[in-house]
Formats: structure tokens, sequence, C-alpha cells
């Protein structure tokens, strides 16, 4: 999907500032507000605030022009950003037990959840010294996010951070099996919500495998998926609408077990046909909760959960709709970014 051009924006701060990781290699773009002297979003919670930022009207992935929007469109789009980028806006926790909140976002527009920034912005506030954290053992960070507050728990060894663990809220299975047709014929699908909805289905079942070659019709896939469960009830939510509809299309290969547990390689396809280069951190997590229902995961069990391109998270299934993912983060720089005036292009266009 292409867009035109964004004309310059007034309202767009004189510099950004950013500072990037990835995540098992999905990028994290992180955007400190009130360092950057930014206006703050209004809300009295996280989740309202992204209320705020979606717009009067919107949804996680249609956004109606709400505050902070034309930094992220800035910041997403060519020729500053890419169509996979993906990255958060760091907001004023909902009270004192958490050490910060944030806004997810994409090329869409604003997410409720989002596992994979979780760890990356765990090892962001450990890194920068924002949670203080031992040289040797692990260090808890608590962040807010739209769908609830969730724990990364920074791992150190020498000085240096060496993973982190993802705690998410409670993941809950709403549906199983349900047809769903295709253009490449009927998918049975499984949905679980996960601080966002996703639904599940087996790659073979479309005649598809997990590779890099098959990404085309994978997305394809996925997009359809998608679109055809838009009022399906199973994927609204009952606490908000924020929190409904399929965010994430989880396209999935069965591999030999390990003597932990299941083994499997996934895609996920979310938003309009964004790409997860990582296992999918919030994604793991429903699929978590579908192999416990399945009985193929006890407590303190593991999926051994890859990318597709390689990547890898572990995800456990504590019981009782508590998971963990641990997975890698790095940071790739920092940046400062800025538009000229006078640049026709002004924040940008996808292609």
């Amino acid at each position: 999907m292409s867009t035109a051009p964004e004309p310059f924006a007034e309202s767009l701060p004189a510099v950004v500032r950013t500072t990037d990781y990835h995540t098992a290699g999905e990028p994290f773009r992180i955007v400190d507000t009130a360092a950057a002297g930014m206006p703050p979003v209004p809300g009295d919670t996280v989740a309202e605030r992204c209320a705020t930022a979606v717009g009067p009207g919107g949804s996680g992935t249609a956004p109606r022009r709400g505050p902070l929007d034309d930094v992220r469109r800035l910041l997403v789009q060519e020729p500053r950003g890419h169509a996979g980028m993906y990255g958060g806006f760091v907001v004023p926790p909902d009270d004192d037990g958490a050490h910060f909140g944030v806004l997810f976002w994409h090329k869409d527009g604003f997410s409720t959840a989002c596992g994979h920034g979780t760890m990356a912005l765990g090892a962001w506030a450990v890194d920068t010294g924002r949670v203080p954290a031992p040289a040797d053992g692990d260090a808890s960070v608590r962040i807010d996010v739209p769908s609830g507050r969730v724990t990364a728990t920074v791992h150190r060894a020498a000085g240096r951070t060496t993973g982190v663990t993802f705690r998410n809220v409670p993941a809950r299975v709403t549906a199983r099996k349900v047809p769903v047709a295709t253009s490449l014929g009927i998918a049975e699908v499984d949905i679980a919500h996960a601080g966002a909805c996703y639904a599940s289905v087996a790659a073979r079942d479309l005649g598809l495998e997990v590779t890099r070659a098959a990404l085309p019709d994978l997305t394809r896939a996925g997009r359809e998926i998608r679109a055809a469960l838009a009022h399906h009830p199973a994927t609204w939510h009952h606490e908000s609408p924020l929190l409904s509809g399929v965010y994430g299309v989880v396209l999935h290969d069965e591999l030999p077990d390990t003597p932990f547990g299941p083994h499997q390689r996934n895609v996920t396809v979310f938003a309009d046909g964004q790409i997860d280069r990582s296992p999918c951190g919030s994604g793991t997590s429903a699929r978590l909760a579908l192999l416990a229902e399945d009985g193929r995961l006890g407590p303190g069990e593991d999926l051994l959960h890859e990318s597709v391109v390689g990547s890898v998270f572990t995800g456990r299934w504590l019981g009782e709709g508590i998971t963990e993912v641990t997975g890698t983060a790095y940071r790739t720089g920092a940046h400062a970014f800025d538009v000229d005036p006078h640049d026709a292009l002004g924040t940008g266009f996808l292609l």
C-alpha cells in the first residue's frame, strides 16, 4: 500500500530525537516525549492517552489525526523510516507503581500491546540508567501500556544486558476452529487475546510454509483472514473497543519438539500487511494460551518460537493465563530527525 507525501506539519518539534533498538530483528524506535519537550497527551491513564492519540472515531489501525500523529508519520514513513518500522512514545505511567508508560505505534496507527517493544524498552531503561540495575543479576522494569501493566525483567552479566523476559497481561482463548475463506482455501482459525487480539492458523492448512520465499502469499493470507474476522464476536474485548478487533494473524509451522516443549516457526502479519521480523512477543503469548488449552503445555513448560528470519523467543506458560517471553534486544543507534519547511515531501511517504 502506498501513500502520497504528507505535507509539512507546523506542530512538529524542531528536532525529534530517538533511540533505536531491535528485538530479535524487529525494530523499535523510542521517543521520550518529556525529554523531547513535546506537549503531554491528554488522559489520566495510558489507555486514555492511547485513545486520545488514535483520535475521535479512530481505531488502533485507523487513526484520525490525534496528537502525536504527525510525529509518528515523520518517524515511520520514508525517507526517515520504512513500512516495517515500529516504535513507542514514552509517557507518564498510570501511577507510581510503574516506571513509565508507552504508546506503541506502527505505519498504520497505534496499538494496544507490543511484546518486542516492551523488551526493547526494558533494555533501554536499564542501559540509560533510568531504572537502576546490578552489573550481575536482574532488574524489573514496570511499564503501563494501553492493555495494562506489563513487566520487563532485564537480565545482566558483567555489566551488560544479556536478555529480557517480558511478562504480559493475562492471555485468554475466545474461539477455536473458526472457518475463514481465503484465496488459498478455507482456514480453521483460533482466536486469543493477549494484550491485543491474534488469529492463529497453521500455514500448512493453506498449502504454505513459513519461509521468506512465501512471504507474499503469507502476507496476503494474513490480510484476508484479518479482514474476514473484522466483525466476529470472538475478536471483541469486553473492557474496551480499543482492545477489540484482530490486530495480528499468526501463521505457524510445527517443528520437532524440544525436551522442554513444542517448537514452532511463525510469521505474524499485523496492521495492514506489516510483517513482524521477530517471533512476535504478544503473539507468542497468544500461542501459549492456545497450546495450553490443547494440553501441549503445562505450567512451567516452554515454547521455542522462531521467526521467519530465524530469530528466537522462548515462551513460558505459567498457568491461569500468565505468560512470559524471553528474547534479546540490542541498541542500533540514536537519531535527531528534523524537517525542512521547504521540503515538498514533508513528513514523508510509504511504498
